[in-house]
C-alpha cells in the first residue's frame, strides 16, 4: 500500500470520526434543548446535511461562514421537527461542547509538545556535555 493511499485512508477515517463525534454533540444539544423524539440517527442526518450546506455556502466570500451557521440551524429545525429556539439551543450547545473540547485537546497538545521539546533539549544538552568531556 502506497503512502498516498494510506494517508487517504487515514483522512477518510478521521472525517468519519469527526462526523460521528459532531453528531453525538448535536444529539446531546438536542436532548438539553428538550427536543421531542431527538434520536442519534436524526443527529447524523442533520450533521451530514449541515456539512454539505457548510461546504457549499462556505464558498461565498466574506459571509459564507454565517450563511453556513444559519443553514445548519434551519436543517436542525426541520430534521428534528422543532421550533427555532430549540434548534438554536441545540446548535449552540453542540458548538460550545466542540469548542471546549477542542481547547482542551489543543492545550494538552501544546503541553505534550512542550514536554517533548524539554526532553529533546535535555537530550541535546546531555549529548553536548558528553561530547565535550570526550
Amino acid at each position: 500500500m502506497g503512502t498516498a493511499a494510506l494517508l487517504t485512508g487515514y483522512g477518510i477515517l478521521i472525517l468519519v470520526v469527526i462526523f460521528v463525534v459532531a453528531s453525538f454533540f448535536l444529539w446531546i444539544g438536542a436532548k438539553i434543548a428538550q427536543i421531542a423524539n431527538a434520536t442519534f440517527v436524526k443527529a447524523l442526518l442533520a450533521t451530514f446535511l449541515g456539512f454539505v450546506a457548510g461546504i457549499i455556502l462556505g464558498l461565498v466570500p466574506a459571509i459564507g461562514w454565517l450563511l453556513g451557521i444559519i443553514a445548519y440551524v434551519v436543517i436542525i429545525k426541520y430534521v428534528f421537527a422543532t421550533d427555532w429556539v430549540k434548534a438554536i439551543i441545540a446548535w449552540a450547545v453542540s458548538f460550545v461542547i466542540t469548542v471546549v473540547l477542542f481547547a482542551i485537546f489543543a492545550f494538552a497538545g501544546i503541553l505534550s509538545i512542550g514536554a517533548f521539546m524539554k526532553a529533546s533539549a535535555g537530550k541535546q544538552a546531555a549529548l553536548w556535555l558528553f561530547s565535550t568531556l570526550a
